[in-house]
């Protein structure tokens, strides 16, 4: 069973949220990666053919986090993004799976033809 956070971090210059979980996990997920991972309809579709690749994220900050009542919060983007609702099994899953995540969306990039510049926190 996924916990809830009992900590929720917007580190803006370092551009990282930082999720404390009940269970002593703690993840920090950098803001492009949460704009390219949205759960909004707007970027996975509603079935995965219909996902739309993100490009041009790597300097997208968040603006704001509002909470969703005691499951979820909705991070605004300054790219006006603000449609995905991001539950807390969402955002443990999405530190757990970091790594594979990160690299299937660098490798997608790479398979489209686009060349993502590089960022020094990568």
């Amino acid at each position: 069973m996924i916990t809830s956070p009992i900590e929720i971090k917007l580190r803006n210059k370092s551009r990282l949220l930082s999720i404390e979980f009940k269970d002593n996990e703690i993840f920090e997920l950098s803001f492009e990666f949460l704009r390219v991972h949205s759960p909004s309809a707007e970027v996975k579709g509603h079935s995965p053919s219909q996902a739309v690749l993100q490009l041009n994220k790597h300097d997208v900050m968040i603006k704001d986090i509002e909470p969703i009542g005691h499951y979820a919060i909705r991070l605004i983007f300054d790219d006006g993004h603000d449609s995905g609702l991001y539950t807390w099994k969402y955002l443990y899953e999405l530190g757990r799976d970091h790594g594979v995540l990160w690299q299937a969306y660098l490798d997608q990039l790479l398979a489209s033809g686009y060349n993502r510049p590089k960022v020094t926190d990568d």
